[in-house]
């Protein structure tokens, strides 16, 4: 007997954020998957599939967004229940990865959580892992399975095309990399800024000094992240006390946590634009607020990696970290 293989592509989210999932599943032309998802009477989660998955390649969806314990379990628990329900392949689909400012041991006695997440990922029963503008290239090193990264630079490059005096500012040393790929794909300048944290604290940056000419120019500061909007706001004062003729931010993952809103309210930014990666409550949508979405680029690499082709082409080889 000879049996013609069936491939057969699901797509499943996780709560933390089931926006983008429908957005994904309405660019691949599939329905959401239903997991059945509830908590006992303890606080334990269980899930339970609609449908089998025997021989199904399977994508769990699931940002890592506050409570970030409750998604990283949440999608660990996914991946279980998929695996023992005899999946063909498991991808864990994490627009943000959470826990990725902890991938090295700055000071003596510190976990290396990006590490460990990607451990339990992977034990969990992940054949393969999707995120999107990793904090560190370095964490795709964690892992022992396949990782696709995705960059979220073409949606946010377009917002750019055609302003004059523009200057792609990095708002640290550790981002230059990244704001010099922004830089070339505008024929663009290219600027950073020179930070320090005071050591023993959290959370508080002080701006020292700015690399480049900024004078009279268009800035767009460009980043990963903003949590407490500590480190975007102080460069953007300092870019304003430079000259900057106008300043904005740009990054991927809104984390947004307090205070955040209201030190972006006061700083000099006329513009912060975020990408959809972590759910956004219209209650903390401020005036310069504007968020872009990434869906379709996700579901343009879950689509490559159902039909095994590349990834890497869909960003034209920019997707590194």
């Amino acid at each position: 007997m000879e049996l013609v293989p069936r491939r057969r592509l699901e797509l499943v989210s996780g709560r933390s954020h089931p926006q983008i999932a429908q957005e994904i599943a309405a660019h691949l032309g599939v329905e959401l998957g239903e997991a059945n998802l509830r908590e006992f009477a303890n606080g334990e989660i269980h899930c339970r599939y609609d449908e089998s998955l025997r021989g199904s390649d399977i994508f769990i969806v699931q940002t890592h967004s506050g409570p970030v314990n409750d998604a990283v379990m949440e999608q660990l628990i996914m991946i279980d229940a998929a695996k023992r329900a005899s999946a063909k392949r498991i991808t864990a689909v994490c627009p943000y990865y959470g826990y990725s400012r902890q991938d090295r041991k700055a000071t003596g006695r510190e976990p290396i959580t990006a590490k460990l997440v990607a451990d339990m990922l992977q034990a969990a029963g992940a054949d393969r892992v999707v995120s999107v503008d990793l904090h560190s290239g370095q964490i795709q090193g964690f892992f022992d399975v396949p990782f696709d990264h995705l960059t979220a630079m073409p949606a946010l490059v377009d917002l750019l095309r055609g302003l004059k005096d523009l200057v792609i500012v990095a708002p640290d040393a550790g981002r230059v990399k990244v704001a010099e790929r922004y830089s070339q794909h505008l024929g663009a300048d290219l600027a950073f800024v020179h930070k320090r944290r005071p050591r023993g604290t959290a959370n508080q940056v002080e701006a020292l000094d700015v690399v480049g000419e900024v004078e009279g120019r268009h800035c767009v500061l460009v980043d990963d992240m903003i949590d407490t909007a500590g480190t975007i706001c102080a460069a953007a004062e300092l870019l304003t006390e430079r000259g900057a003729a106008e300043t904005w931010a740009m990054a991927t993952h809104g984390i947004l946590s307090d205070p955040a809103l209201e030190r972006l309210e006061k700083s000099p930014l006329g513009r912060v634009v975020l990408t959809n990666t972590l759910p956004l409550s219209a209650d903390r949508r401020i005036d310069k607020l504007e968020v872009v979405s990434v869906a379709k680029l996700i579901a343009d690499a879950i689509d490559a990696v159902f039909e095994d082709t590349s990834v890497s082409e869909i960003f034209g080889g920019d997707n590194l970290a």
